[in-house]
């Protein structure tokens, strides 16, 4: 197939007469494995489908090393055209003036038709300014569900059909499938993410003052709730008995739950291809738990994955190859065939209606908690996702400070009284030189 495709794009530019006039996008990413060739699959048939421009994907390294890499490119004027940042990434691109192209104000310019009412508003309403332009381009939206390991549910007795809903059915699981010889209840991937930014907007409970951010940079953080305390004060309870397990900052639990070491697993919907690939035993896929009487549960889910943004510098011809290639990256067949690959969501209601129609839904149970989990309801100011300046810098203080609980070396009070300070005097020197 992949032949097929490069051939089609050789003739394809032979055919004009001027396969050397070829204009050339620069895409760095910050996907490797499975996920890195369906992404490099996407540029090469955006490649063959025209002959006036030539995507080429470039892997940088993890988010991080990605959005650093663009920023520094950037300050060289040798920055690429399109470059992949995760959600956390927003304020700080955002602040970057000067430096990005709208891509509301790209689409426009290029003459190329643009609708955000086409995209899922949960994903749109996170990449938009105050005025509702959206800023990026909407590519990789997840957010966090539960996965879990139907066979060692059937050996302990329990509804493999039927994943626990609150926590306390989670807990009370967990202890019959250690029961009937499962070593680990529970473990969690990103866990800022899953444990803190989402239990926070599944109970609609806030994860900062001003709207988590979006209405002002003078915020603080307020993860230090008696609910967050609450809450990580049980998993690290948990942890002395492996009803949970922790097993790294980012996907690095994966393993435990691919072994059947831990049989719920909860992560990225995009972890779906991974988990798909790895696991020997059937497994189904459930919405995050939530504590009943905390906050109003259950609210909806946060949107985590990353967004294209463009970066100026750049000429006007070069500009409307990227705004050409986001319009077939937008298509409700490219978006189908990614979504039901990867696990990441739909971005447009086209896409989802065209995956619905082909049965997808209907053959993979499961596969559409993600959409239901995120549009449960509609997105209140605690629950529209978050926008705070230095959040990669905060995510790692979270980190350390979980850490540090799970560890037993400091109370959940005592920790995520550190994370806040200590994430507060970064929100304060993002405020200083952004002000």
């Amino acid at each position: 197939m992949l032949r097929k495709i490069l051939a089609a794009a050789v003739i394809a530019g032979a055919s004009t007469g001027s396969a050397f006039a070829v204009t050339e996008v620069q895409w760095w990413h910050a996907m490797g494995g499975e996920l890195g060739e369906k992404l490099a699959s996407i540029a090469e048939g955006f490649n063959a489908s025209q002959s006036d421009y030539k995507v080429v994907p470039v892997y940088k390294g993890n988010y991080t090393e990605t959005m650093t890499a663009a920023i520094a490119a950037f300050r060289a004027k040798q920055q690429p055209h399109i470059v992949q940042v995760f959600e956390v990434g927003t304020a700080t691109m955002m602040a970057a003036k000067g430096a990005v192209y709208p891509v509301y104000e790209l689409m426009k310019n290029a003459g190329e038709s643009f609708d955000p009412a086409d995209y899922l508003a949960a994903v749109t309403g996170y990449y938009t300014d105050t005025a509702g332009n959206m800023l990026s381009m909407p590519f990789n939206s997840s957010t966090p569900v539960l996965y879990y390991n139907k066979d060692a549910f059937s050996k302990a007795g329990l509804d493999p059909e039927k994943p626990p809903v609150t926590w306390p059915d989670l807990e009370a699981a967990a202890k019959k499938l250690q029961a009937a010889g499962v070593a680990c209840g529970f473990t969690t991937g990103w866990q800022s993410w899953v444990q803190i930014e989402n239990f926070s907007a599944w109970h609609d409970l806030p994860i900062g003052t001003k709207e988590n951010g979006f209405a002002g940079l003078d915020t603080e953080l307020t993860i230090n709730s008696a609910a967050h305390v609450t809450h990580i004060g049980k998993m690290a309870e948990w942890q002395k008995t492996k009803i949970f397990d922790y097993g790294g900052r980012r996907s690095d639990s994966a393993p435990k739950f691919y072994n059947g070491e831990c049989a719920m697993y909860m992560n990225s919907s995009a972890a779906y291809a991974g988990v798909t690939k790895n696991v020997k035993f059937a497994f189904g896929v459930g919405q995050l738990p939530y504590w009943p009487g905390v906050g109003n549960p259950p609210q909806n889910s946060i949107i985590g994955g990353a967004t294209l943004w463009v970066l100026r510098g750049r000429n006007d011809e070069e500009y409307k190859g990227v705004a050409k290639f986001f319009t077939y990256l937008s298509s409700a067949e490219v978006q189908a065939d990614w979504h039901q690959f990867t696990g990441y969501l739909p971005i447009t209601t086209a896409a989802y209606e065209l995956t619905r129609a082909q049965g997808f839904y209907d053959k993979n149970p499961g596969t559409d908690t993600a959409i239901k989990q995120i549009n449960n309801k509609p997105p209140t100011a605690n629950s529209k996702g978050l926008r705070f300046g230095n959040f990669v810098q905060i995510r790692d203080v979270i980190n350390e400070e979980l850490e540090a609980i799970w560890a037993g070396k400091k109370t959940a009070q005592e920790g995520l009284d550190d994370a806040v300070k200590r994430g507060n005097d970064l929100l304060r020197k993002f405020e200083k030189q952004n002000g």
